[in-house]
């Protein structure tokens, strides 16, 4: 019996001390820089806003956050290694609708969308502008729709890749305004924009913030805005409700997300240093450049608002068909 209880009490002693030095650990964290991985390529939407929230993050945290770019497989790539990395909080996911619900529904991917992931919460959303190149005989959305139906399959459109935001909007576009689009699948909305600039695919359904200089300079028209309401920068630019699509609007919400099993310690950290970032005056400024706002919710509400959004999702592919794998 004595054997015995010393062999528990040593358990117990040593159970006590990894306890101890795991909640040791939380309390340092963090004590070096942090990665935060942004699916999607340089220079686009999700790019711009990823370094302006590791900036502010770093800030907020007292270390170094590093953004590192893992583009392809409509948002997968960087979802992937994120959702293997170690549990630790040093390796964080600026996601999105095809890195959490999309993707993994429609396609094979090597992690569960939201299972595989600890919400820290969601940071903004941005809404989508239909654009087309000078080239396009479309003046107005009624007249893209008369263009569209007259060439059914003749006319390309780029999207930040497969199930991102532009492709989903524009499957919804194709559904309301019954017409047929081709989709061409870029890495990220900046390779995807050169492209439209060029005129080597003529209509996009990207984020403003990736749209708005050529839109300003010429080089692209804007026809419609994703928003409830019209963009203060795109003032004569009707809402999809506006221009006869009611109830059609769409966008990109971005979250904050570290591998399942991380400490909850630290997720608090995280969410404790998001909401200092969203509340920051220069982050605000930042978000309203980008027609962005900030959505508030943390933790438990952000995977409630996915897993919501997941699944209205999945209920639109199924009533408009629409084809998720190219």
């Amino acid at each position: 019996m004595k054997t015995l209880r010393r062999i528990i009490a040593g358990a117990l002693a040593f159970a006590s001390t990894a306890m101890a030095a795991n909640a040791l650990a939380q309390d340092d964290y963090p004590s070096r820089p942090i990665t935060l991985v942004n699916p999607y390529a340089v220079g686009g939407p999700a790019d711009l806003l990823g370094r302006a929230l590791a900036k502010a993050l770093g800030d907020a945290l007292g270390q170094p956050v590093i953004v590192e770019n893992k583009a392809g497989g409509g948002a997968s790539i960087g979802a992937a290694y994120v959702a293997k990395a170690a549990p630790d909080g040093y390796t964080l996911l600026i996601g999105t609708a095809a890195a959490h619900t999309v993707t993994p529904a429609a396609t094979k991917v090597p992690y569960d969308g939201i299972a595989d992931f600890e919400f820290v919460g969601m940071v903004a959303n941005v809404p989508n502008v239909l654009t087309v190149h000078p080239s396009v005989p479309a003046k107005n959305v009624k007249e893209f729709i008369a263009l569209a139906k007259s060439q059914p399959g003749k006319l390309n459109y780029v999207s930040a890749g497969l199930g991102s935001s532009p492709h989903i909007g524009a499957e919804m576009f194709k559904h309301a305004a019954g017409v047929d689009l081709v989709h061409v699948p870029y890495k990220g909305a900046a390779p995807a924009v050169n492209d439209m600039v060029a005129g080597t695919v003529p209509v996009g359904f990207l984020n403003i913030s990736a749209s708005l200089p050529f839109i300003e300079s010429g080089r692209l028209r804007a026809l419609a805005y994703g928003g409830a309401s019209r963009s203060p920068d795109l003032p004569d630019v009707p809402t999809f409700a506006e221009a006869g699509l009611p109830d059609l609007e769409m966008g990109s919400w971005y979250s904050l997300a570290v591998p399942a099993k991380t400490p909850q310690a630290v997720v608090e950290k995280l969410a404790q240093a998001l909401q200092f970032v969203q509340a920051d005056a220069e982050f605000k400024q930042l978000l309203a450049a980008q027609n962005a706002e900030v959505m508030p919710q943390m933790k438990t509400q952000a995977t409630e608002f996915v897993r919501a959004d997941g699944k209205r999702l999945a209920e639109l592919v199924r009533a408009s068909g629409m084809k998720l794998k190219d």
